[in-house]
């Protein structure tokens, strides 16, 4: 009877023990609208396996990104914290980064979910896009690198899925393209033409220095063109595994297969260990790619198959969970790191970006479409399956969540603005623990969101928004994104009040007339934000221009030949870490 007793008893704690210290599967969409999966109310994009993950746990319908752009919203969710206390918020007009050999990124300093859980003995993994710096002084430092904040494994894209990473499918620098490119070389030309002319009616006497002086210009800047659009895909889409280039430049060719494949190899090699993984697809960030097996087969072009190919990729991992049991002793997050990018509209007019459903705007700007995203957490037996939940939650929430329910103690030497989801989840609490958010545009505090206690209301006050163009439209077409500040936005004062439960659509500000309350609400709202303000604290911006400007000495290229940086390991490499 004693050794009965102590057989139960050792059970009894090893399935406590397993309980309290779940797996975590992190999977996030790039760019994926709240529009587009089938259980947030799309009923013709094709997303059984994201539906399934929502059928079996929460599905969270007021879901916040911390931020509308890729850089700033990851770094949220890594660290738990608003990205401006990181210095990942930028103050120009560039709020991510472009070039692998930048010198910025989410500092040392900062602790993500994979360090505490590292700590606490978890495997960790992050599969797919980055996007938060790379090296710092040398290409081989790799102070930013997954690895260096927590991480034991990365496969994947340093920086992210860009349109010039696929050939054919046009630039994001077409702007910048020509203001420094052609609008100099229209100078250049105009001038030239008239020192000819000038010279050949005998009006001045023009030394041939100076026509040689200019067409030598011309050919440098020709000459920087045409290095640029040559060397841009190689130097920065490529893939790494852990600290080693495997593929230079990347190839699309069953890129998503290939990723899955080595998210499901790794959750099989720590079935019986605790494991984080992150997956962080490319898809949906232009360009868009999927493989034989989905192009042309959705009902919405190119989006459409490469949106179907994740969600198929979803399924993948979810059958792996599985098969090896262990669904039940697994977290699994599905979420998008801000909004659809309505903007992307190729030369040929096919839209390229996908749907944020009745909010307004997109990605890159505050409006609910740009932060408003899918948010489903799922746990078998311990979160409720189809439980819907309209309470504001954010993306940075996931930290806390995690670190609490792996034992971990959360950092006390700074501040967390994230929140336990678990009450939430549990049905412990009603209501969220966030009674305010704040939503920068990069760096400057865009909009204060409130959701008063003993109240259904929750009131959003923007500071200023976006210019949207052309007048009607639902974004900033003429420049692609929308930008934060100067003759790109218009301010507010007083600042711009809607009830975001009566009016999701953000369409009827308030007046003092509509609403008696409303000098009181915004007083209550601009006092949140001053006492905000306060929390900050001067740190290094990442985002800097000095930062984000291309570094020859940060350049990692996979060939020691100069720039001829080609390769293409991944087959190699793929066969022996396994």
């Amino acid at each position: 009877m004693r050794t009965l007793l102590l057989l139960l008893l050792f059970i009894y704690e090893a399935r406590s023990h397993a309980v309290s210290t779940p797996n975590f599967v992190l999977l996030m969409a790039d760019d994926l609208g709240i529009g587009d999966p089938g259980c947030y109310g799309n009923k013709t994009l094709r997303t059984p396996n994201i539906d399934r993950l929502a059928r079996g746990g929460v599905k969270l319908t007021q879901h916040l990104a911390a931020s509308p752009l890729c850089t700033p919203s990851r770094a949220a969710f890594m660290t738990g914290r608003y990205p401006i206390r990181s210095g990942m918020a930028s103050r120009s007009q560039v709020g991510v980064f472009v070039f692998s050999a930048s010198s910025g990124g989410l500092p040392h300093s900062e602790i993500t979910f994979a360090k505490l859980l590292k700590n606490q003995g978890y495997s960790t993994a992050l599969i797919g896009k980055w996007h938060l710096g790379t090296s710092c002084h040398n290409r081989t430092d790799l102070c930013h690198h997954p690895l260096s904040h927590g991480f034991d494994y990365f496969h994947g894209l340093p920086v992210t899925n860009l349109r010039d990473c696929k050939p054919g499918e046009g630039s994001v620098f077409t702007r910048a393209l020509r203001l420094l490119v052609f609008l100099p070389l229209q100078v250049i030309a105009i001038t030239l033409l008239t020192l000819a002319v000038l010279r050949w009616l005998g009006l001045v006497q023009v030394p041939p220095c100076i026509f040689f002086c200019l067409f030598f210009l011309a050919a440098l800047v020709l000459g920087g063109l045409l290095c640029f659009l040559h060397y841009f895909r190689p130097l920065n889409c490529f893939l790494m595994r852990n600290r080693d280039i495997t593929q230079q430049p990347m190839s699309y060719d069953n890129l998503t297969q290939r990723l899955t494949a080595d998210a499901a190899q790794f959750i099989q090699r720590n079935a019986k260990t605790p494991f984080l993984l992150v997956l962080a697809f490319l898809h949906m960030h232009t360009a868009l790619f999927s493989s034989k097996d989905f192009a042309g087969k959705s009902k919405h072009g190119a989006y459409g198959d490469a949106a179907e190919e994740m969600d198929w990729s979803v399924g993948q991992i979810l059958d792996v969970l599985d098969e090896l049991k262990l669904a039940n002793n697994t977290l699994v997050y599905f979420s998008s790191d801000q909004g659809a990018h309505v903007e992307e509209v190729t030369i040929k007019g096919e839209g390229h970006g996908g749907s944020n459903g009745i909010y307004k705007g997109g990605k890159a700007n505050n409006w609910e479409g740009g932060i408003r995203v899918p948010g489903i957490l799922r746990w078998p037996g311990v979160i409720q399956a189809g439980l819907e939940i309209d309470e504001p939650t954010s993306n940075m929430d996931i930290f806390p969540t995690v670190a609490k329910l792996a034992g971990s103690p959360l950092p006390e030497d700074r501040i967390i603005d994230g929140r336990d989801l678990m009450p939430l989840l549990q049905g412990r609490s009603h209501r969220s623990d966030h009674e305010f958010l704040f939503h920068y545009c990069n760096f400057y505090l865009n909009a204060v969101r409130w959701h008063p206690q003993n109240s259904t209301s929750i009131w959003k006050a923007f500071f200023f928004t976006p210019k949207f163009f052309p007048e009607g439209a639902n974004g900033c077409f003429a420049t692609h994104v929308c930008f934060c500040h100067g003759q790109y936005v218009t301010y507010h004062d007083p600042p711009l009040l809607f009830d975001i439960s009566q009016d999701p659509r953000e369409r009827n500000p308030l007046t003092p007339t509509s609403q008696p309350r409303f000098r009181e609400i915004l007083e209550t709202m601009q006092e949140a934000a001053a006492r905000h303000a306060e929390t900050l604290r001067d740190v290094p911006n990442q985002l800097s221009l000095g930062n984000l400007i291309w570094k020859p000495w940060l350049q990692m290229c996979c060939s020691s030949s100069g720039l001829f940086c080609q390769c293409d390991w991944e087959k190699q490499v793929g066969r022996g870490s396994h």
